[in-house]
C-alpha cells in the first residue's frame, strides 16, 4: 500500500475513535485532533515522520478547516466588522507586540528579535479558534464575533510578517519590505473580491445549469 494512503488511513481512524472519546467526554473535538497530532508526531510515538508528504497533508488539513470556517462568513457580515477587525485586531497586535518587546529589553534581546518575537506571540489559530466556535454555536455571538474580528486581524498581519521578520536582518530593507507587504496585501484583496466573485458566480451558474 502507497506509504501516503497509509497515513490518511491511520489518522482517520484515529480520528473517529477519538473524537467519538471526546464527544462522549463533552469536550471539543478539535482537542481530539490536536492529542492525535501530539501522539502520533515525531516527538512522541513517531508514526508520522517529517516529511514532504506529512507537510502536505497538514497543509491540506488547515485549507479543509478554513474552508469549513469560511461557510459561516459572508462578505457583507465581514465588511460590517471592519471597526472590530482593525480595531480590536490592532490593538490586541500592538499591545502584544508593545509587550513583548519590552520583557525582551530588561533581557537583553536586541529589537530585531524582540519585535519578531512579539509578533509570533501575537498570532493565533484562525482554523482551532474559529471551529471551537462553531462547534459552541457561539460563532454569531457577541463574544463570538469579537474572536473572530481580532482572529481576521492576525491573519491580515501575517502576510507582513513573513516578509518583514526576514528583512529585520538588513535595516535598510525594512521600508521596502513593508511597501512590498502592503502592495501584495491589496492585490490580493481586489483579486478576491474585484475578480473572485465574478467568476464564482458564473461558476454557480453552470453548475445549476448541469444540476451538479
Amino acid at each position: 500500500m502507497h506509504e501516503g494512503l497509509k497515513i490518511v488511513l491511520a489518522l482517520l481512524t484515529l480520528a473517529v475513535l477519538m473524537v467519538a472519546l471526546a464527544k462522549a467526554a463533552r469536550l471539543p473535538s478539535m482537542l481530539a485532533y490536536l492529542a492525535i497530532g501530539i501522539a502520533v508526531g515525531p516527538h512522541a510515538l513517531g508514526w508520522l515522520h517529517e516529511s514532504e508528504q506529512t507537510r502536505q497533508l497538514a497543509e491540506f488539513g488547515v485549507v479543509f478547516l478554513m474552508f469549513s470556517i469560511g461557510l459561516e462568513f459572508s462578505l457583507p457580515r465581514l465588511v460590517s466588522m471592519r471597526w472590530k477587525v482593525f480595531g480590536l485586531g490592532g490593538a490586541q497586535v500592538l499591545a502584544t507586540v508593545l509587550a513583548t518587546m519590552s520583557i525582551a529589553h530588561f533581557g537583553g534581546i536586541p529589537w530585531q528579535g524582540s519585535l519578531a518575537l512579539g509578533a509570533v506571540f501575537a498570532m493565533s489559530s484562525t482554523a482551532i479558534v474559529g471551529r471551537l466556535l462553531a462547534e459552541k454555536l457561539d460563532l454569531h455571538s457577541a463574544s463570538g464575533r469579537r474572536t473572530m474580528s481580532v482572529l481576521l486581524f492576525q491573519d491580515l498581519m501575517v502576510v507582513f510578517m513573513l516578509i518583514l521578520i526576514p528583512a529585520l536582518t538588513d535595516t535598510s530593507r525594512l521600508a521596502a519590505a513593508l511597501a512590498t507587504a502592503l502592495a501584495q496585501t491589496l492585490a490580493v484583496l481586489l483579486l478576491v473580491i474585484v475578480a473572485g466573485r465574478p467568476l464564482i458566480r458564473r461558476w454557480f451558474d453552470f453548475v445549476v445549469r448541469r444540476k451538479s
